[in-house]
């Protein structure tokens, strides 16, 4: 018998268990159409592809470039890295909710942090592997209330490090989506969810690619040398026909939430926010995502539920 089997008639019989335990004929109505559905071959069983909308697999890419630099880009009402703590906090807490008010037998999510490129920092690789989080029908409390220490404390700690030796190469945003997006964030029996923390400009030293018009990086300097720091500047993009390369294609099965932009240019570019909204509307369009959300670098608090809501409904 091959493992896959294994694995389906295993989950066949915690169903039938779980059947014969509970009181409630509605639910065993319910999970008996779920055995009866379930297929013995292929890597998502059918009873979780039917519900896959309700299985969460929530990835975070962080941006460690000098955008989180208080010295750099200081910010009176609140620092732009411990604004991505809250929204980070807001992200874990919906997603806890969520497993909370799940059919235990249902429950199949997952949640996780990465980085682009991976910090030298060996410690900061070794602290976001604790943030990667596989929930299952074998949910406790306990894993749950560890899960939420660590997503409180863990994020503060990679941030510390991240700005402690000031050097900053960069976040490769642009790589990811082409090396990593479909392996990482992408899984058969889940509602995929990509919450990107960024500022929205994208660069780094090893990939500067140009052809025509489109980029693989924008910087503000990069948006003033394009001429899209004027009122025309909609008119001007759309006629160069300026954008990012697209770095992947038919990611339709990725939700993109995007936080943080902020215009980092005021005086010489009071646009540059706007411009770099459209770069990324555009470029999540053209690789096939249809559902996405794009935001500045709010209050954690005002931001609350809209993450809420991105990922809740």
């Amino acid at each position: 018998m091959s493992l896959k089997n294994t694995i389906n008639n295993i989950v066949l019989i915690v169903l039938i268990v779980f059947i014969s335990c509970t009181n409630n004929e509605k639910e065993k109505k319910d999970l008996q159409a779920v055995i009866k559905e379930t297929k013995k071959e292929g890597e998502c069983p059918e009873y979780l592809l039917k519900n896959k909308k309700n299985n969460l697999n929530i990835s975070i890419l962080l941006d460690l470039s000098d955008r989180i630099d208080e010295k750099k880009y200081p910010n009176t009402s609140m620092e732009y890295f411990q604004r991505d703590l809250g929204y980070i906090n807001s992200i874990s807490n919906s997603f806890l909710e969520h497993i909370q008010n799940k059919k235990l037998v249902l429950i199949n999510d997952d949640m996780q942090i990465y980085f682009e490129p991976a910090p030298a920092n060996i410690t900061i690789n070794q602290k976001s592997k604790e943030l990667k989080v596989s929930f299952t029908k074998n949910l406790t409390k306990e894993l749950i209330e560890n899960t939420k220490k660590k997503y409180t404390t863990i994020p503060k700690e990679i941030y510390t490090l991240a700005k402690e030796n000031g050097k900053y190469l960069g976040s490769d945003t642009w790589r990811f989506f082409k090396d990593k997006a479909k392996r990482y964030c992408i899984k058969e029996c889940n509602r995929n969810i990509l919450v990107i923390l960024t500022d929205g400009y994208m660069f780094h030293t090893d990939t500067k690619l140009k052809e025509k018009n489109l980029t693989s990086f924008i910087t503000p300097r990069t948006l003033r040398n394009f001429g899209l720091n004027n009122s025309r500047w909609e008119e001007t993009f759309e006629k160069k026909g300026f954008g990012f390369i697209p770095a992947s294609k038919k990611l339709n099965n990725l939700e993109v939430l995007v936080i943080g932009l902020v215009n980092h240019d005021k005086k010489r570019n009071p646009y540059s926010q706007d411009v770099v909204k459209k770069y990324w509307s555009k470029w999540l369009e053209n690789m096939g995502i249809k559902k996405y959300e794009i935001y500045g670098a709010e209050l954690p608090s005002n931001m609350d539920n809209t993450i809420r809501n991105f990922i809740l409904n």
